[in-house]
């Protein structure tokens, strides 16, 4: 199983947390150290649809220069910038097998976790 997300985000730290408290073993990615794929992106986008983690709510989104938000016209555009600014990816992305979760959300990993 697989975390990506930034550490200092407490989204992040809560959903670690409650993985360690779980006993559920992970790999972690930084995106902020390591970045992710175009190719990670591209997976993420066919099994989910990239507006389920591009994070319109967050501060690098809102920052943004509209024009740069204007010129997000296609799936390849909002790829792009998600993998220039990594930031914009919703935190924590979970993948287990064919689960793939973007957020914390407690009963969704008990759900899946406590099988």
């Amino acid at each position: 199983m697989k975390v990506y997300g930034i550490t200092n985000c407490n989204t992040v730290k809560k959903a670690i947390d409650w993985l360690k408290a779980q006993h559920v073993a992970y790999e972690f990615q930084d995106f902020k150290k390591l970045g992710v794929s175009a190719d990670k992106l591209e997976e993420w986008d066919a099994k989910a649809g990239y507006e389920k983690f591009m994070n319109k709510q967050g501060l690098t989104y809102k920052q943004l220069d509209p024009a740069v938000k204007d010129g997000i016209k296609t799936k390849d555009d909002a790829l792009k910038l998600l993998q220039q600014k990594t930031s914009m990816i919703k935190r924590p992305v979970i993948e287990d097998g064919d689960f793939l979760f973007f957020g914390f959300d407690e009963a969704v990993y008990a759900g899946h976790f406590k099988k």
